[in-house]
């Protein structure tokens, strides 16, 4: 019974900050934060994509309102932490979902300007909204960060290779940020997912020569949709998870656990 103060999955009055939420994995996420309970933060770069999201959850009883912000710009990261906390009193829950890849190929091929893109909006951004958030986090007693990782983070790849480099960073930060922002009650962790089927990753999952080798290989032998991704989402953020932090969680359908053998 949602609500109840036992309830290991309420999120009832929490309030929660999800970038990248106006489609994907991000609205998945925002969209069962708000079931749970939760007042729920919109953000993306499009507003109008943004307020969209926000007023179905509205009309769906959900509490949600629209910021957004361009995660490349901390600027705009400082305008979102300020307005989150100008409307809704506060911050609990920081999901750090935004991403860029704008390069498929070897990293011998890369330019400069793309793997600084990469890195940036991929890493540089996610420590500009923690350092953000966190002291507003702290002044609550607490709360629960997720950065959105990826199975690509966890091994070799020959394609995505910044990509992939951009979300083993990731785990790395998560991993420090929890040692260090432990004590003042606050939680870091990271999702590893598989290839999930959103606009973002649609010339993976879109292109059979990629999509068809993977479901081969994943013990379910399909790919991800983004509410696989939202219950792992819930579980971090509520009192569920409440002694797991610095761990990364990887839902992929079993893909990395095949040896090929």
């Amino acid at each position: 019974m949602r609500g109840m103060s036992d309830d290991l999955f309420d999120l009832a009055g929490k309030v929660a900050i999800v970038t990248g939420s106006s489609r994907g994995i991000g609205r998945a996420i925002a969209t069962r934060y708000a079931q749970r309970g939760a007042r729920v933060v919109i953000s993306s770069r499009d507003a109008a994509s943004c307020e969209t999201v926000a007023q179905e959850l509205r009309g769906a009883g959900g509490d949600a309102v629209a910021i957004a912000a361009h995660v490349g710009k901390r600027v705009q990261l400082e305008a979102l932490v300020a307005q989150t906390v100008a409307h809704f009193g506060g911050i609990d829950i920081l999901v750090a979902n935004a991403a860029v890849n704008p390069y498929y190929g070897p990293l011998a091929g890369i330019t400069d300007d793309a793997w600084d893109r990469i890195m940036n909006s991929n890493v540089r951004s996610t420590l500009w909204l923690a350092n953000l958030a966190f002291p507003r986090m702290a002044e609550r007693g607490g709360g629960a960060a997720l950065f959105l990782s990826s199975i690509a983070g966890l091994s070799g790849t020959n394609v995505i290779g910044a990509y992939a480099v951009s979300k083993t960073a990731l785990i790395g930060l998560a991993r420090s940020l929890a040692v260090e922002w432990g004590p003042h009650g606050i939680r870091v962790n990271c999702i590893a997912p598989g290839i999930v089927k959103t606009d973002f990753a649609r010339a993976l999952w879109d292109n059979p020569e990629i999509a068809e080798p993977t479901i081969r290989r994943t013990a379910l032998r399909r790919l991800a949709d983004p509410d696989d991704i939202a219950g792992a989402a819930i579980y971090l953020a509520a009192r569920a998870g409440a002694f797991v932090t610095g761990q990364t969680i990887v839902i992929d359908g079993g893909v990395t656990i095949d040896t090929g053998m």
